[in-house]
């Protein structure tokens, strides 16, 4: 829902920062790994209830994330890097439940194992549309410079990172703002079948 505004409010210092790594001849597919193990860090300083710690590791990662995009459109922004980049952002994002899971499975696990469930929702319909838009030369209006469609809903990216710092900041409420997050996570799902199917049917052949 905030992904178009966020996008077009860091869009220019994330070019401009992607000057640097570009010049000393980084990658974007190097960028996008080195942010998926930084964020990766992230499991085991939230499973020993370092959340502060945790948190460092998630902002670097979601910086990394928004470098690599930059820096993919200096350098050209291919199939494979787009593949690796949002394969490694869900990965990324699953993991986040997993280690609050860990660091108070009494509390955490059931509250943990339905925002997973809630994001198989929101990733697959996501995924398989855009599958099927770019079979049909579907174009997005809204985000042309993504390499895949970006069909949108109530919980984009923004929300998601936006729930993700709240667990951090807030780990005595794991539970309560994962049942809360997953839940409009259905609505995502829900408003995003219903749009995929409806495009796709009218444009059925």
């Amino acid at each position: 829902m905030l992904d178009r505004y966020a996008i077009t409010l860091i869009r220019w210092p994330l070019k401009q920062a992607a000057k640097l790594p570009d010049k000393i001849g980084l990658t974007a597919n190097q960028v996008t790994v080195s942010g998926f193990l930084i964020g990766m860090l992230a499991l085991p300083a939230i499973a020993m209830e370092h959340y502060w710690l945790g948190l460092l590791f998630i902002v670097l990662n979601r910086i990394f994330d928004g470098l690599d995009g930059a820096l993919a459109r200096r350098q050209g922004i291919t199939d494979a890097g787009g593949f690796l980049d949002i394969t490694l952002d869900f990965l990324f994002y699953s993991m986040i439940p997993f280690a609050f899971a860990l660091a108070n499975p009494e509390q955490n696990a059931v509250a943990a194992t339905f925002l997973v469930f809630s994001f198989m929702g929101t990733g697959s319909s996501f995924l398989a549309f855009a599958i099927m838009a770019s079979k049909r030369n579907i174009e997005n209006p809204v985000y042309k410079s993504k390499s895949l469609y970006y069909i949108g809903g109530l919980t984009e990216g923004t929300e998601t990172i936006a729930c993700l710092v709240l667990f951090c900041l807030f780990p005595s409420y794991f539970a309560e703002i994962a049942w809360t997050f997953g839940a409009l996570c259905w609505v995502t799902t829900a408003t995003r079948v219903w749009a995929g199917y409806s495009t796709l049917n009218a444009r059925a052949d």
